[in-house]
């Protein structure tokens, strides 16, 4: 079984058919990147309704339990996730409603500075500021994961250091891997494991290794060579992997209403819109073809499982607070 703990784009029932068919037991997907409340109330109210009507094939997870559950029914378990804060609107309290209505996983900026503190993308990383100090310890009680895949290297240690449960890198792979402002240094990384976190390595050409889209045994030595930074204990999946995108999609991921100007995200002037998938990983249930690889390259079945799923799974028991 795979968690893979970030995808994004418009979910529908043959997507969770292919996940399924992947051997997927849980993904979390996108339900926002630059929304405001509203907005994301709206994302939430979606995904309800796609529950109600695929309850054969999917189930909300708000606790590590019910992933377990959804496994045990054949199910696939959906944890919440959001790409930014926005959703909060700049209120405390909104971080406690969002989590009773089952949002477990929210990254604390997209591509840009905000009030909690900087981007990767910034040429100044403000660190965490003392709202995002708030947020953080509010998303600690309520039993919500915090994200810190977009999020700069001086505001990532500072979560890292401030919150008091264990966080994430949900998407990117290691800087020392692949140099790209998206992606971890090692500092951070070695931060991250220190403090039981986990890092999911993304499968986004963009900011992947050649060789690491070419075949799925190369993805794993990247997965391989994350471990040696992190350790066996703190590293899993984050695809990164889109449904049904659009140009449309695209852009609204890279410019939101902020401004006009060409923003190319993790792309560039050479890179400017959608990249090929992995040659490897053109459809999403090929994710299964890693299971095997994983042992290829060196692993041993208790090391591959942990990578696959143990993970996750325990760092969302530590964090998820149950019902």
């Amino acid at each position: 079984m795979i968690i893979d703990a970030l995808q994004c784009g418009h979910f529908n029932r043959e997507s969770f058919e292919a996940l399924r068919r992947g051997g997927y037991s849980a993904v979390t997907p996108t339900l926002g990147f630059w929304e405001g409340t509203m907005e994301s109330l709206d994302s939430l109210a979606r995904w309800r309704d796609m529950e109600r009507d695929n309850a054969d094939l999917i189930l909300i997870a708000r606790t590590a339990a019910d992933i377990e559950r959804a496994e045990r029914e054949g199910k696939l378990a959906v944890v919440l996730g959001y790409q930014n804060s926005n959703l909060f609107e700049d209120r405390i309290a909104f971080v406690e409603f969002f989590a009773e209505l089952g949002v477990r996983v929210v990254q604390l900026t997209y591509n840009n500075q905000n009030e909690l503190g900087g981007s990767c993308y910034e040429e100044n990383d403000s660190g965490l500021a003392r709202f995002g100090r708030d947020v953080v310890r509010e998303m600690n009680r309520v039993g919500m994961l915090v994200d810190l895949s977009h999020v700069g290297d001086r505001t990532t240690l500072d979560a890292i250091e401030w919150s008091e449960k264990p966080v994430a890198i949900t998407h990117a792979n290691a800087a020392s891997l692949f140099a790209h402002k998206r992606n971890k240094s090692d500092k951070v990384i070695k931060a991250l494991a220190e403090r039981g976190g986990v890092i999911g390595c993304v499968a986004y050409r963009n900011i992947t290794p050649d060789a690491a889209c070419a075949t799925v045994d190369g993805w794993c030595e990247m997965v391989a060579r994350t471990v040696d930074i992190a350790g066996i204990d703190h590293v899993g999946i984050g695809t990164d992997i889109s449904h049904n995108h659009t140009p449309r999609d695209y852009d609204w991921m890279r410019k939101g209403r902020w401004t006009r100007s060409v923003q190319y995200g993790a792309g560039s002037p050479q890179r400017p819109g959608a990249v090929a998938k992995p040659e490897w990983l053109l459809k999403p249930e090929s994710l299964q073809d890693v299971a095997p690889a994983l042992l290829r390259v060196g692993f041993n079945q208790e090391e591959a499982n942990k990578i696959l799923r143990g993970n996750w799974l325990r760092l969302y028991a530590e964090v998820f607070r149950p019902n």
